[in-house]
């Protein structure tokens, strides 16, 4: 007993110890194992962005997003379409960056914003503008601070008023810390005296010179010998001058899904057999707008306005009778006569829009609708309560008054209320737009109109029509999964074969295609130059509205320096330039060496000497050269009458003589030195975040989500 107690006191560390080993070799597998490879592929997969460094990953940056839509639903946004969600995406992306870029920043210069500060943003006599426009009355146009008080109070027992708040309160202090940062840097700028002066001194002066020109041009090409060597050498030198952005070139066919023969049979065959059912209905619209796939508008027509096609129906009057089928703009018809009556042929209303919004619900404008109504009936003026109002804003500085319409050009409910009542009738009628007080301020003598009721069925492509296409395309990528292949089968089948040249990252439409933003995606995912293209599942059909698209990748171009080899061309083109001006500009002082003035010079070339007046260091271009800032500059710091040195410029080598000194207006260095800081301090608010930007690398991979 005594043994077995000692071995397990010997045995108690020694286990221990094999345990410890035994979890140190699992996690060191783990870490070099498949488990971390996997976890790190998942990583690169998922990430969005990398800022200074730092990975941005997807799903961090789509919960800050839902966190802005829900925001966003909060005050009253509740139409979240895809424009809206690309402009909450962008609002999240610029927070993101100017977090990850200025928080360093902050912390380094010590900047902050204590709670005490935060209290004076919300509670001061000055409240923070954010705090104002949430908490201003829309009535009165007055900050209303029992409302603030009220709500933060909310804050303390519902928990999405409080994250509601937090939002703001977190754009608050960062508003205050870029104000911070901003002064800090304005206040730092200095413009000395000597700087003031040499400022003043630059539009001191204007001069009036002479000149000519030596264009590049006459010295031929042959003359020059660029090497390879020196393309090489200056690429190195000025790599940064060639980067480009990533592109990729695509062709692609498109097989549209139409609807088949047997789709228009099918259709026809249905609007046959509804013929009756029509025939027997008695209440129309509701029959309409039930079985329909176009609602009733409810709008009459003269008989001019009816299209031919119905017009003998109206001739006839017989409100029993149903005419077609018959297809027309993509659809089978059926009609039938739902009312004839007498109505103006048009109206003049005038009306006071009262829009249901955060501070204002549909029961309310009601309400506030039947106040109006009882003014006007007990003499206010309709017009000054119009202006007063009315949402809507362009009517209302006209008193409401929307001048002459005809039937079908207001929105539905709007336009039977005018037409149905009479000249003087106040109403109110409830659209999408709001709930409306209309008065009918005039009508045009009545006519008779016909109100016909439609019953149409879209001809649209069958799922067996859908899958059958789709199987076309799917057959063409399986069999044509190479460019060249692709290229063969469309030279033989005489497919229409369509290009996308220079398509970017965040691009969301091509050429002839809409709604296109997958197939993209999937061009600079999953595309090599020559192959076809897949999605994420390696299917090779997209499908886009109305179509199946199959494309191939023909030309990749990566993020970076474009090669060598490829900006050849424009590389040669900027040496022969420099060689040129060297040859030129040697020809012209062995001249002046001669002793030859400006005149014999231009003489020797055959060229007429052209004058420039008015000319100073601010100058954008010179009359007769065009934009030449080296001949500007050195034209405004010669002395006159003195013949110049050869001037290398854009376009040429030139060489001038100033003929007169014009003295500007001087003035004074302490202005000048106010302007500069004024302008140093302005630029500041905008330059200062970008600077910092600048040296900091942000790589935007959204593309590959979004």
């Amino acid at each position: 007993m005594a043994i077995l107690q000692d071995l397990r006191e010997k045995a108690g560390p020694l286990v221990a110890i094999v345990i410890g080993v035994s979890l140190l070799l699992f996690i060191v597998s783990d870490f070099f194992g498949n488990n971390n490879t996997q976890r790190r592929r998942a990583e690169k997969y998922y990430e969005l962005a990398r800022i200074d460094g730092e990975t941005v990953s997807y799903q961090d940056f789509e919960m800050r997003v839902q966190d802005l839509v829900n925001i966003y639903k909060m005050s009253g946004s509740g139409d979240m379409n895809e424009e809206m969600m690309q402009s909450l995406r962008e609002q999240v992306w610029q927070q993101l960056i100017s977090e990850r870029l200025l928080n360093e920043t902050y912390r380094k210069t010590g900047l902050g914003v204590s709670p005490d500060e935060v209290e004076m943003l919300v509670f001061g006599d000055d409240p923070h503008p954010i705090v104002r426009q949430l908490f201003t009355d829309p009535e009165t146009g007055t900050f209303n601070s029992s409302f603030l008080v009220n709500f933060l109070k909310a804050t303390e027992t519902d928990e999405a008023t409080k994250n509601y708040w937090l939002f703001f309160e977190d754009q608050i202090i960062n508003d205050r810390l870029n104000s911070k940062l901003v002064n800090l840097i304005s206040q730092g700028l200095y413009v000395t005296k000597q700087q003031s002066e040499y400022e003043a001194s630059l539009t001191g002066n204007t001069v009036n010179f002479s000149f000519m020109a030596r264009n590049y041009a006459t010295v031929p090409d042959s003359a020059v010998k660029v090497t390879s060597e020196e393309i090489r050498e200056y690429y190195n030198s000025h790599k940064d001058n060639y980067m480009r952005t990533a592109q990729r070139d695509m062709e692609y066919v498109v097989f549209e899904i139409a609807p088949s023969e047997s789709d228009m049979q099918e259709a026809e065959r249905w609007a046959m057999q509804e013929k009756e059912n029509f025939a027997a209905a008695t209440e129309l619209v509701q029959y309409i707008n039930l079985t329909a796939d176009t609602r009733h508008n409810n709008f009459y027509r003269t008989m001019d306005e009816l299209p031919e096609s119905l017009r003998e129906l109206a001739r006839r009057g017989d409100r029993s009778e149903v005419i077609g089928p018959w297809f027309e703009d993509g659809a089978y018809k059926l009609a039938r006569i739902v009312d004839i009556a007498d109505r103006p042929d048009s109206v003049r209303a005038a009306h006071i829009l009262l829009a249901p919004n955060a501070s204002r619900t549909m029961a309310q404008a009601k309400a506030e609708a039947d106040s109006l109504i009882r003014l006007v009936r007990g003499g206010v003026d309709f017009s000054m309560l119009a202006m007063t109002n009315s949402d809507d804003q362009g009517s209302a500085q006209v008193g409401g008054d929307l001048g002459w319409f005809s039937e079908g050009m207001m929105i539905t409910p709007f336009n039977n209320a005018c037409f149905s009542g009479k000249k003087g009738d106040l109403v109110t009628v409830e659209t999408t737009y709001g709930l409306h007080i209309i008065r009918i301020i005039d009508q045009s003598p009545r006519v008779k109109k016909y109100d016909i009721g439609i019953v149409d069925r879209l001809v649209v492509p069958s799922n067996a029509t859908t899958q059958r296409i789709y199987a076309e395309a799917s057959k063409f990528a399986g069999t044509n999964d190479t460019y060249e292949k692709f290229n063969k089968a469309v030279a033989e089948g005489n497919l229409a074969k369509k290009l996308a040249m220079n398509v970017t990252p965040d691009q969301k439409e091509l050429p002839g295609l809409t709604q296109a933003r997958a197939l993209v995606m999937a061009l600079f995912q999953n595309s090599k130059e020559g192959g076809i293209v897949l999605d994420n599942n390696s299917q090779a059909v997209f499908e886009l509205p109305d179509m199946y698209v199959v494309a191939y990748c023909t030309r990749v171009q990566e993020k970076g320096p474009a090669p060598v080899e490829d900006v050849t061309s424009d590389i040669r083109f900027i040496l022969a330039k420099q060689k040129k001006a060297e040859i030129i500009s040697e020809e012209l002082s062995r001249h002046v060496a001669e002793g030859k003035s400006l005149d014999e010079i231009a003489s020797q070339y055959n060229t007429v000497l052209q004058d420039a007046t008015g000319i100073n260091f601010r100058s954008y271009s010179v009359p007769g050269a065009g934009i030449e800032p080296g001949l500007i500059a050195a034209a405004s710091a010669s002395e006159a009458g003195v013949l110049s040195k050869p001037v290398e410029g854009n376009n040429g080598v030139y060489m001038f003589m100033v003929n007169s000194i014009v003295p500007s207006v001087e003035e004074e260095s302490e202005m000048v030195r106010e302007r500069l800081i004024s302008g140093y301090r302005m630029r500041a608010s905008y330059e200062a975040f970008q600077a910092i930007r600048d040296k900091k690398e942000v790589e935007d991979l959204r593309y590959k989500f979004y």
